[in-house]
C-alpha cells in the first residue's frame, strides 16, 4: 500500500497525502486532480478501490417514503432529470408499509458504491424516528442532501420550503376571508416540518390546542383529523399536505356541510391534479423545480470535492387560490 501510494504521488506529482485521499474517496482534492490519480493508478496497473470503478461510482440514490403522495414523483422526476443531465444515474428507493425500510435502502446503496444520497421526505423529519443511518452515510464521507426540514445536528445540506411563510400566507388568505376560528391539520408531533408550521401559526393569531389536530400523511388521516376540528368549530382549515386537505373536503361532505362556502381548506404542496379536485384546491405550493435542481447542484459539488456547508437553503412558497376556499359563513 505504501509503496503504491510512493508510485502514484511521484507519476501525478503530488503527495502522498492527496493520493491517499482520492483513494478514500475523501473531499477537497480538486476533480483534475483526481482523474490524473485515477489514471496513473490505471497505468500503473493498480486496481481501482471498488467505489471508484467506472460507471457504479456515477449512481446517486433517490430515496422517497412514498409515491401516493403526488409530491413524491414530481420531485423525482425533477431530481432524477438533473442528475442525468450531469452524467449521474438515480436509483430510485421507495418505501412500502411493511417492506425495505429507509436503513435498509441505505445499507443497498452502500454497497452499489453510490456518490450520494438524495433524500425527499424521511426519517429525518422526525425526531423519534432512527436516525443511525444516516451517521453511517456520514462516517463514511457520503454526499447527502435532504429535501425539507430535518432534524438538527445531522450535519447535511438541505433544501427546504420555508414551512412558517407558507402557513403565514395561508392563515392571511383565510383571515381576508372573514375566518376566525381556524385550524391546523399537521402531520405527527415529532415532525419538524409541522413543528414548523405549528409555531408559526401560534405568531399569526388565536390559535387554542383544541384547533390543532394530528393526523398521518393521508386522506384518511386527514379526515379524520379535521371531522374532530369541525365538531369543535374550526370553519377555515389549513393543512400540511393536499392529501390531507382532501381528507378534510370529505370529511366536511360527509357531515353534510358545503366547501367552501361553511368549511374553507387550504393545502400544501400543489402537487398534481390538485385543480381538478371538486372544489379545486387553494394550496400553498412548493417551488419543486428550484428545490430539486439546488438539491442536485450541491450533491454534485460534494461529489465533485467542493467543500458544501451543512445549511438549509429556504425557498419560498406560493399560495395558489382555487375554489376550495370562500368567505366565512355568517352568525
Amino acid at each position: 500500500m505504501t509503496r503504491r501510494l510512493a508510485e502514484v504521488a511521484k507519476k501525478v506529482g503530488v503527495s502522498e497525502a492527496t493520493v491517499s485521499r482520492v483513494l478514500n474517496d475523501k473531499p477537497g482534492v480538486s476533480r483534475a486532480t483526481r482523474q490524473a490519480v485515477l489514471s496513473a493508478l490505471d497505468v500503473l496497473g493498480y486496481e481501482r478501490p471498488t467505489q471508484l470503478r467506472g460507471e457504479r461510482a456515477r449512481l446517486v440514490g433517490l430515496v422517497l417514503p412514498e409515491l401516493q403522495n403526488p409530491i413524491f414523483p414530481a420531485f423525482a422526476e425533477v431530481i432524477g432529470g438533473a442528475l442525468a443531465q450531469l452524467g449521474l444515474t438515480p436509483v430510485l428507493c421507495t418505501q412500502t408499509k411493511g417492506g425495505v425500510s429507509e436503513a435498509d435502502y441505505v445499507d443497498l446503496l452502500l454497497q452499489q458504491q453510490v456518490s450520494g444520497v438524495v433524500f425527499a421526505g424521511g426519517l429525518y423529519a422526525q425526531a423519534d424516528a432512527p436516525h443511525d443511518h444516516y451517521r453511517q452515510l456520514a462516517d463514511r464521507n457520503i454526499p447527502v442532501v435532504l429535501v425539507n426540514a430535518a432534524i438538527e445536528h445531522l450535519g447535511f445540506p438541505a433544501v427546504s420550503c420555508d414551512d412558517a411563510v407558507a402557513v403565514e400566507q395561508a392563515w392571511r388568505h383565510l383571515a381576508s376571508l372573514g375566518h376566525e376560528r381556524i385550524g391546523l391539520v399537521l402531520g405527527p408531533g415529532d415532525h419538524v416540518p409541522s413543528a414548523r408550521k405549528l409555531a408559526a401559526a401560534r405568531t399569526l393569531g388565536d390559535l387554542p390546542d383544541e384547533y390543532v389536530a394530528r393526523a398521518m400523511f393521508s386522506i384518511e388521516g386527514g379526515h379524520a383529523a379535521a371531522s374532530r376540528l369541525i365538531d369543535r368549530g374550526v370553519t377555515g382549515f389549513i393543512c400540511a399536505s393536499d392529501p390531507l386537505a382532501l381528507g378534510a373536503v370529505r370529511a366536511a361532505r360527509r357531515k353534510g356541510l358545503d366547501v367552501p362556502s361553511q368549511i374553507s381548506v387550504v393545502g400544501y404542496d400543489d402537487s398534481a391534479l390538485m385543480n381538478c379536485t371538486e372544489p379545486p384546491l387553494t394550496t400553498v405550493r412548493q417551488p419543486i423545480e428550484s428545490m430539486g435542481r439546488a438539491a442536485v447542484e450541491l450533491l454534485n459539488a460534494r461529489i465533485g470535492g467542493s467543500s458544501v456547508p451543512a445549511e438549509e437553503l429556504l425557498f419560498e412558497p406560493e399560495l395558489v387560490v382555487r375554489g376550495s376556499t370562500a368567505q366565512a359563513p355568517r352568525g
